[in-house]
């Protein structure tokens, strides 16, 4: 199959997207989930605002506290009637996030809050919107990808409760049954279910992220997204047909006869290009000469877990601890610390599963837990946090000893390394935690350990962290963000965020120097290891391993085995001569037409 599509690769990805007339209308957005889909737009019932809620004084608080559990519980059935409906197309581990909107509609600390409000005089309707709309403002105070699309699926799962409590209906959202691109605002889980899987063809919407709930289904459905479309009327799109890139986060509302045939092409060169890749499954990420390069999924939830088994990654290269905190109402303790990475180790033992230390503070703020900073990038984050919290700092090492005992594949990452320092006294406390359970009786091996390089001052003194440390790990996407002082999420600048910059290149290169210069290996973790061409260059580099998401694993894996190593450091030698992106983006993508990976080029621009 391979060689098939190695065949028509010149033909396939070579040319550039056409350019569509004046009556097409091109919007561009930001990528949610990869692929290629043409439907027609259907927009979701639109729910009442919270904010349109009067103030009303409860009459019988009785009945307003049992009209509120009832309004929840329909909502409680309507989730769990879209996990059961999707489940057909998910991994079993995929219903967790069905699992954690349940969770998050069932928090004792919203609903008590709501009951409060009630026992204060408060109507139903108007004590639960009040409750929402500042567990949403305070996750949106945040300002994290993250923590903000949490905050959206607080108001969602809120103007449900208050559709049920308004109409007493536990019917979910009901679409005509036909293939649609669900465009919408904002949107829930509900939503995608009551679509129906095989009516849906993609989702598109105006705010959100890749790191959305909304975004993780989509990728685990093999369904492309667009997000953050941006502020527009969408009523005018409904009935219209659209071709969707999740590619390139483009969307093409009333394509042209010539578009529309050329996506046409593309979908039909996609659908052949994954059934060829599913013969990678159980191969290793090896070049024509031998050499085999550890190629590593990255995850954040459980949920990602089955997609990371499945793609066929060596092991786990970067596992985010902080997604389980902010999905909690307090710090998790010890022990249920332990039970979920002891669930993450298990479940690869025994490959290697790297889990970095609580990565918060600054613009990762826990709702439970409010930092209101000035300039949160540059601020009380990552290590600063943890070393300044040492309770919560020992309470989550401890939990990651225990849950490697007798599985040994644990390696811990420390985050947002700054200083030498900072190492010194996280591996301090690290063996403060290793005393602590041998004097307890529980003693257990120490893990490998590593700090990831993200900040410029960790890149300059690569060499002195690596000799205090296991490994390196290179977070390409944050490292980018502070080397060229430019925020991805800034529409204004973000064309200038590029983590090929020739600039960036160096940086990296001096890294690896670092780590050659200590004997110890240097991992690349980040968007750039999930571009099949870069992925090839950072081999050729030297990188010890890759780490991308489930869904580019098989891509990467492709262009790994259709080079050779010596091509690879020969267009790493090209790469570092030149002075800006654009020609190393040029390089590269010549390089895959080279070697036959053609199609993979519109996919890595």
């Amino acid at each position: 199959m391979l060689e098939t599509l190695r065949g028509n690769a010149h033909d396939g990805g070579a040319r550039p997207p056409p350019n569509p007339d004046a009556g097409v209308q091109a919007l561009q957005g930001l990528p949610g989930a990869d692929g290629l889909a043409i439907g027609v737009v259907a927009i979701p019932q639109l729910l009442i605002d919270l904010d349109d809620v009067p103030a009303r004084a409860a009459l019988d608080p009785v009945f307003e506290e049992a009209a509120l559990r009832a309004a929840i519980t329909a909502v409680d059935e309507e989730l769990r009637f879209a996990g059961e409906r999707l489940a057909p197309l998910l991994p079993a581990n995929e219903q967790t996030l069905f699992e954690t909107h349940r969770m998050l509609l069932n928090s004792a600390s919203l609903t008590a809050e709501a009951r409060a409000r009630i026992q204060q005089g408060c109507w139903a309707q108007g004590a639960w919107c009040e409750a929402v709309l500042a567990r949403a403002r305070l996750l949106e105070q945040a300002d994290d990808p993250y923590l903000a699309s949490r905050a959206t699926d607080i108001r969602d799962l809120g103007r449900r409760v208050l559709h049920h409590l308004r109409a007493g209906s536990n019917r979910p959202v009901a679409l005509a049954s036909e293939r649609r691109v669900l465009l919408a605002e904002e949107m829930s889980v509900a939503h995608l279910a009551a679509a129906g899987p095989d009516q849906l063809a993609a989702v598109v919407c105006l705010r959100g992220s890749a790191l959305s709930h909304v975004s993780i289904l989509a990728q685990a459905m093999g369904i492309p997204a667009v997000m953050a479309l941006g502020d527009r009327p969408i009523g005018g799109f409904e009935g219209c047909e659209i071709i969707v890139d999740g590619y390139q986060g483009r969307v093409f509302v009333n394509p042209d006869p010539a578009l529309r045939a050329d996506y046409e092409q593309r979908i039909a060169a996609d659908a052949e290009l994954s059934a060829g890749l599913g013969d990678l499954r159980d191969l290793p990420a090896e070049t024509r000469d031998g050499y085999r390069l550890p190629l590593y999924a990255k995850a954040g939830l459980l949920a990602d877990i089955a997609a990371a088994r499945e793609c066929g990654a060596d092991g786990i290269g970067l596992y985010r601890t902080e997604f389980a905190f902010m999905l909690r109402d307090a710090f998790p303790g010890a022990e249920e610390q332990r039970a979920l990475y002891r669930q993450i180790l298990e479940a690869f033992a025994p490959r290697p599963v790297v889990i970095r230390t609580l990565d918060i503070g600054g613009d990762k703020c826990l709702p439970y837990f409010t930092i209101n900073e000035k300039n949160p990038f540059l601020g009380w984050r990552g290590m600063r946090f943890t070393l300044d919290r040492p309770d919560i700092f020992l309470t989550q090492l401890r939990a990651l000893i225990q849950a490697n005992a007798g599985l040994h594949n644990l390696r811990v990452l420390f985050p947002m390394i700054t200083t030498v320092e900072e190492v010194d006294e996280a591996l301090r406390l690290l063996d403060q935690a290793q005393a602590g359970l041998e004097r307890e009786g529980l003693a257990r091996a120490r893990p490998e350990v590593g700090v990831m390089i993200e900040v410029p001052s960790a890149a300059l003194q690569a060499a002195q962290l690596a000799g205090r440390v296991d490994f390196l790990s290179v977070g390409t996407n944050d490292l980018t963000q502070y080397l060229l002082a430019v925020d991805r999420d800034n529409g204004r600048v973000a064309k200038l965020y590029d983590s090929l910059h020739p600039a960036m290149l160096k940086t990296i290169a001096h890294i690896l120097e670092g780590g050659r210069q200590a004997g110890r290996p240097v991992h690349l973790c980040g968007e750039l290891s999930a571009d099949p061409g870069a992925a090839v260059l950072l081999m050729g580099m030297g990188a010890a391993s890759l780490s991308a998401n489930a869904i580019s694993v098989p891509r990467v894996k492709w262009a790994i085995r259709s080079f050779s190593r010596a091509r690879a450091q020969e267009l790493a030698r090209q790469a570092l001569t030149l002075d800006t992106a654009l020609q190393v983006h040029r390089l590269l993508d010549g390089a895959l037409r080279e070697a036959g990976l053609g199609e993979l080029v519109h996919r890595s621009a």
